[in-house]
């Protein structure tokens, strides 16, 4: 499988599967079957709620002699209540212990912003941020120095192996750069072809620093979420319907979703789809059997609106103008 070398030396699979809205009940059986399926890089979070059993699907695969643990590559994220130090710790301890595994391969800053301490198990999906209505959220003055210090220990202590960041502009980029101990070794960011994000994809990739993309689809992803979540999504077209994608799509004889895959993944953005659907998790493994031409890849480009549709300056009843 086609891989990313990352800035701290190990590598990751370019093409993974997204727990984020995968039903807790079913996640221990989603994540065996993704691993059967070919599967070995899991992308998930403390905020999806899912990954103690995520954890139990990967063990049982490894119980049953499928893999061994150094061919899966997790991936995790801390969530913005816990920012300060001791609470960042702590979490990857917890979050390490709930996956059941001895290590993560890759733990993330969500979000670049810090919010009051919530205790974690008064935060439950999927009221991602602190309760159904809101009231919770309130900023907290912790920098992401510290934050990124406590990161650093934990790759110190062997509880995680690389880190990185999620969500995070140019300009925190260059500043987390600046005082950096051990390598930035990711950045996760919304990508797709409404939103490029070209400044932000070439800067990373100058530095070393590896790029996974969420959401690919477009507005797809957020069509299951509640009104104000999904409201810019119901304003566009979707994009496995766009008449470009469509054409490209029946040029190479391939669908509309491997397009959009491996439009990211040829500018060099591993990407994380999930699928209920056996057949499309295969085809999403196999997306870099397409190759597209370079005036094809220039063509869905020029689709970017520069619209962001997981906004919590938008979304939230309380917004949090990160990307304003």
């Amino acid at each position: 499988m086609a891989s990313i070398k990352l800035a701290s030396g190990y590598d990751m699979p370019i093409v993974g599967f997204g727990l984020w809205k995968v039903d807790q009940n079913t996640t221990a059986d989603t994540v065996y079957h993704a691993i059967k399926t070919g599967y070995r890089l899991f992308d998930g979070a403390y905020d999806y709620q899912n990954e103690k059993e995520a954890g139990e699907g990967i063990k049982k695969a490894i119980a049953d002699g499928l893999v061994k643990r150094g061919d899966i590559f997790v991936t995790t994220k801390l969530w913005n209540n816990y920012h300060k130090k001791e609470h960042a710790k702590a979490m990857a301890y917890a979050q390490r212990d709930a996956w059941g595994l001895d290590y993560i391969d890759l733990y993330l800053i969500h979000f670049p912003v810090a919010l009051k301490y919530i205790e974690p198990e008064k935060l439950r999906y999927p009221a991602w941020w602190g309760d159904a209505e809101h009231k919770m959220i309130e900023t907290d003055k912790v920098p992401i120095m510290e934050t990124w210090r406590a990161l650093e220990e934990l790759v110190d202590e062997g509880v995680v192996r690389s880190i990185g960041v999620s969500n995070f502009s140019t300009q925190l980029l260059y500043d987390l750069l600046s005082y950096a101990r051990r390598p930035v070794s990711s950045l996760q960011i919304e990508h797709h072809p409404y939103l490029v994000q070209d400044t932000l994809v070439t800067m990373a990739q100058e530095e070393g620093i590896a790029i996974t993309g969420y959401s690919t689809f477009g507005p797809q992803s957020f069509m299951e979420l509640p009104p104000s979540f999904r409201a810019r999504a119901e304003n566009v077209p979707m994009l496995f319907d766009h008449p470009v994608i469509q054409k490209i799509a029946k040029a190479h004889r391939t669908s509309p979703g491997q397009v959009l895959l491996r439009w990211a993944t040829q500018r060099g953005i591993a990407v994380i789809p999930k699928s209920n659907n056996k057949a499309r998790l295969q085809q999403n493994l196999e997306v870099n059997n397409v190759s597209l031409e370079k005036a094809e890849l220039e063509e869905i480009s020029a689709l970017d609106r520069g619209l962001r549709f997981n906004d919590p300056g938008f979304y939230l009843k309380k917004p949090i103008r990160i990307f304003d």
